[in-house]
């Protein structure tokens, strides 16, 4: 299979080039191994995958041998299977001043975050990959930052083909996991049935948080009934024949684990009254459609849940996009007592940018009218405008635009 350029490429090389050690972590199945392994291409970096029963064995009993045997600069797969190992990567960092010694990735991702922050304060590097964005699929690697002016979309558009809903929803409805790219209805079914079973319940069982395996797929299929609303940690408790408590372990399970992501709720103190549930998204759409049973991407565009799941996509692409570029925001949604709600808030360097998510082609320009809300915020309000299946950004006011869903 060719391999796709990723996005995170750039950051991971600038990291590289930083840190002693730098760790990618995210769900299974996302690219992470094969990314690093096509970066470490050109270098005499040795690999070894800790999945192996020897590799892992060594690792875990003698730490001091197993870097004996495999020296850096060294690229170490599925890191969390040996969290010995960590101790005596930090040893071995503080002996050298070269960067980018240890290149690790990691699945069970809050677990092997814990531990390696502990261990490795200041010399490790922790950077998130999701599955292909649309940008990615195209071969597109955007030049300049997202800020949501029109100069910023426009020049976007000039690099992009003309938004389409068929794509689009053949992008949703297949997700981005490689593997799935080129399979055909049938294939990507049985793909997704067996990263379920295979992967994901491989996973929960191994760190002990779940022994029901039936009732946990109840839930995941429960989840991604309701991708793009408020938790409601009943429902879900409800839906899979479990309690409320284990509901919420188990949502921060999935989330620990990259499958889903939790959007929270604004909060500031001149706001009172505002909401404290997190909206519940997919990571990959195509994985959220195959435990819905949306069968084609016909039927997804034209079900009852298109509009939730266009949410979601807009989410995950945000997500990914801000992920790997430069700069830190904080991703938000907004929701008060009165049920006024803007879908994501970005906030970056204390300026608001509030977006609206519309699965329409030319949805009403007065759901920007809603934003005034914002004036209350300390915060300054930025360019913003409604996330759409436009053909290309068209101003709706002086701060606000239409924005093609495919320049995020």
């Amino acid at each position: 299979m060719e391999y796709i350029a990723r996005h995170l490429e750039r950051k991971f090389m600038k990291m590289s080039g930083f840190f002693k050690a730098v760790l990618v972590t995210g769900a299974r199945q996302v690219g992470k191994t094969t990314m690093l392994k096509h970066l470490a291409k050109e270098s005499n970096r040795i690999y070894v995958s800790l999945d192996t029963k020897m590799a892992r064995e060594l690792a875990q009993s003698d730490p001091v041998l197993f870097f004996q045997k495999y020296k850096p600069p060294i690229l170490i797969d599925e890191v969390q299977y040996a969290p010995e190992l960590f101790p005596q990567i930090k040893i071995m960092c503080d002996e050298s001043e070269e960067t980018g010694q240890f290149w690790l990735t990691g699945s069970q991702q809050y677990k092997t975050m814990e531990v390696a922050r502990e261990s490795l304060a200041g010399r490790i590097g922790i950077l998130p990959m999701y599955s292909l964005s649309q940008a990615e699929k195209a071969g597109i690697s955007f030049e300049n930052q997202l800020d949501f002016t029109l100069p910023c979309l426009q020049k976007r558009q000039s690099m992009a083909a003309k938004n389409d809903i068929i794509a689009v929803f053949e992008h949703i409805w297949r997700g981005g996991m490689p593997q799935a790219q080129r399979a055909d209805e049938e294939e990507r079914q049985e793909y997704f049935e067996s990263y379920v079973n295979t992967y994901l319940m491989k996973d929960v069982t191994e760190l002990g948080e779940v022994r029901d395996t039936l009732r946990f797929s109840r839930f995941i299929a429960a989840c991604a009934a309701l991708v793009g609303q408020m938790v409601n940690y009943k429902t879900l408790a409800d839906a899979s024949d479990i309690s409320e408590p284990t509901a919420k372990d188990w949502l921060a399970l999935l989330e620990g684990l990259g499958i889903i992501y939790l959007l929270r709720p604004y909060s500031n103190n001149a706001l009172k009254r505002l909401a404290k549930a997190p909206k519940l998204y997919f990571c990959d759409t195509g994985l959220a459609a195959h435990l819905s049973m949306w069968l084609t991407p016909q039927t997804l565009l034209n079900g009852a849940a298109s509009g939730f799941f266009f949410e979601n996509y807009v989410v995950a692409e945000l997500l990914k996009s801000y992920s790997y570029s430069p700069s830190k925001v904080n991703m938000t949604y907004f929701r008060d007592s009165n049920a006024k709600e803007i879908d994501v808030l970005i906030e970056e360097n204390n300026t608001i940018h509030p977006l609206e998510i519309k699965k329409s082609a030319s949805p009403d320009r007065r759901e920007v009218k809603k934003f005034a809300v914002l004036g209350k915020t300390a915060s300054e309000i930025g360019a913003g405008g409604i996330v759409c299946m436009c053909e290309e950004p068209v101003p709706i006011d002086v701060l606000n635009c239409f924005i093609p869903c495919n320049l995020l």
